[in-house]
């Protein structure tokens, strides 16, 4: 097994954007930082989801473009990378480590366990001791480190949080803790209550749940983990939309002159300082847009039209 190397000098990393490559990027990335239990990370992120192949199976098709988004997000100044061993299966960490191996020093990747793939492209849950356990050894293996930053349990399915204990799963990961191999414990997917009974067994520093405008559930969670310093990681900032929330969003994204995943990323930003985006694409031209769209401000009227889409 690789040791995790720490390095601020590839040639990557150091590399500076000309004025004509990065003229049209924020001067920082929008939201600025957030601590992690002892790590600090950028609240803008990068979801590595979408650089494996179609349906998450499977290699990219383009494997240099794949690891050049990569490179790009790292010398853009994101510090957090999220990723699971059950995209491809294997291939985005595979990927990662490929494009970033050694990682430098700021840099933190989150994973998550609790969930494989099947031939058909689904998701069956794997929860049982000794499948996390061995969800989290290839998460090392194929990252190439000794030592998982962070370790979200995915719980519920592909339909989303199915209620029911998590003592079993999380307890599982808590002794992995204990043996060094994990730094800091989250969850995913994840019921207010299962939030909860996870923060009884232990610290716990992000929950990871689909949150959007039109999909705003765990808007009571936001604000309580807020206060106890948790972070919340939205997935799908466009997921789940109705063609009549879709056309309203289009429109105050149309007056604003941005596009409406732009809105939609900024407005997160906006909503609590605990939340952290991980929006995920495979093209560096889209990764840039969805950089500066995430810094478009909001004035109090366009949050105030915001909130009127039907949720």
């Amino acid at each position: 097994m690789m040791v995790r190397e720490a390095t601020r000098h590839q040639p990557w990393y150091d590399t500076k954007g000309t004025a004509s490559t990065m003229s049209t990027l924020p001067a920082s990335l929008p939201g600025g930082t957030w601590t992690l239990g002892d790590m600090t990370v950028t609240r803008f992120g990068f979801g590595a989801m979408q650089l494996a192949g179609p349906g998450v199976m499977g290699p990219p098709a383009d494997h240099d473009g794949a690891l050049a988004v990569l490179r790009e997000a790292v010398e853009l100044g994101i510090t957090h990378i999220d990723t699971a061993d059950a995209y491809g299966p294997h291939t985005t960490n595979q990927l990662i480590r490929e494009a970033l191996h050694p990682y430098p020093d700021p840099l933190h990747i989150v994973t998550k366990v609790g969930a494989t793939r099947d031939e058909q492209g689904g998701w069956p849950p794997a929860r049982r001791p000794d499948q996390l356990r061995r969800a989290v050894r290839e998460n090392l293996e194929n990252l190439g480190t000794d030592t998982l930053d962070l370790v979200n349990l995915r719980l519920g399915d592909a339909q989303g949080p199915v209620p029911g204990s998590l003592a079993e799963a999380f307890e599982t990961l808590l002794e992995l803790q204990r043996q060094g191999v994990i730094r800091h414990l989250g969850v995913s997917n994840a019921t207010p209550e299962q939030v909860a009974e996870a923060r009884t067994l232990a610290p716990i520093v992000s929950v990871q749940n689909m949150y959007n405008l039109a999909h705003r559930h765990d808007d009571e969670l936001i604000d309580e983990l807020a206060e106890a310093g948790i972070a919340y990681v939205p997935f799908f900032p466009l997921g789940g939309f109705t063609p009549l929330q879709s056309s309203a969003l289009t429109a105050v994204a149309a007056r604003l002159e941005a596009t409406p995943m732009a809105v939609a990323l900024a407005w997160l930003l906006r909503r609590s300082p605990n939340i952290l985006l991980i929006p995920g694409t495979s093209s560096v031209a889209h990764l840039r847009q969805n950089i500066t769209g995430a810094a478009l401000t909001l004035s109090d009227d366009d949050l105030t039209e915001l909130d009127k889409i039907d949720r």
